[in-house]
């Protein structure tokens, strides 16, 4: 699973560790995503998305028929 968030579009960010001695090495800063199953009532059936923790407060906010209707508007297929 990519980690790439299908509502907000996050995706992994890219640093260095840098320990005492200095020694930099590279490292990937991970999205937190979840796979979560909605129902939507106008689709009339259930839709799995991937979606980062920021992305379920946007469909708690919004509701899942405005974040379903954005996604089909992008070109998405759910």
């Amino acid at each position: 699973m990519s980690r790439h968030c299908q509502v907000t579009g996050a995706t992994p960010g890219f640093g260095r560790n840098v320990p005492w001695s200095k020694k930099k090495t590279n490292r990937r800063f991970n999205v937190n995503v979840q796979t979560k199953r909605y129902w939507v009532p106008s689709l009339g059936r259930r839709v799995r998305l991937t979606v980062s923790a920021k992305g379920i407060k946007v469909i708690d906010a919004r509701g899942i028929d405005a974040v379903v209707a954005d996604l089909i508007a992008r070109g998405r297929k759910l």
